[in-house]
């Protein structure tokens, strides 16, 4: 079964998160009822962009990628957001694929 959070495009992949500002710690969790998105969690408040920009710092950590690598490309002031990366599609779909394959619970390391 595909992993239904992100999609494969020629210059990367598009990812689909639920983003939750405010929250204790920064994280990414693979959401337990297989829903077609990431949950991430940040600290940062969602104002003035600052929420969007710890996800794509987030995101960039979590995966080992360039920050410039990662946007916010849909959903900017919604909590459901498109996230694009850009790089080597092959590479970052086997990523993905890595990352559906933990299940539920809690993916990053990152507290800061």
């Amino acid at each position: 079964m595909a992993a239904s959070f992100f999609r494969e495009r020629d210059d990367g992949v598009e990812l689909y998160v639920r983003l939750t500002p405010r929250a204790a710690k920064d994280a990414v969790e693979r959401t337990a009822d297989g829903r077609c998105h990431l949950a991430a969690r940040v600290r940062a408040v969602p104002e003035k962009g600052e929420a969007n920009s710890a996800l794509e710092k987030l995101l960039a950590a979590e995966f080992g990628i360039p920050r410039k690598s990662v946007k916010v490309v849909a959903g900017g002031t919604s909590r459901l957001k498109t996230i694009r990366i850009i790089g080597n599609t092959a590479e970052l779909a086997k990523l993905m694929m890595g990352l559906a394959g933990r299940g539920a619970r809690a993916l990053s390391r990152h507290s800061g």
